[in-house]
């Protein structure tokens, strides 16, 4: 489940709920929408992990 992924990152990043759903899908509100049940679709479930994926890889190279 994306929420699970997305709860990982934001407890190792340390990153705000909101400013990672503006980040990563231009939605401040995608945390709290997941966290209460929000079904994503497969387009948005692609976005928020290419954003995960990407933070990763900018974070090894800074």
């Amino acid at each position: 489940m994306l929420i699970r992924k997305v709860e990982k990152f934001i407890a190792v990043t340390g990153m705000p709920v909101t400013k990672f759903g503006r980040l990563a899908a231009h939605d401040p509100r995608l945390v709290g929408d997941l966290r209460n049940g929000r079904d994503p679709r497969p387009a948005m479930v692609s976005r928020v992990e290419h954003f995960m994926n990407s933070y990763w890889g900018n974070a090894h190279v800074a």
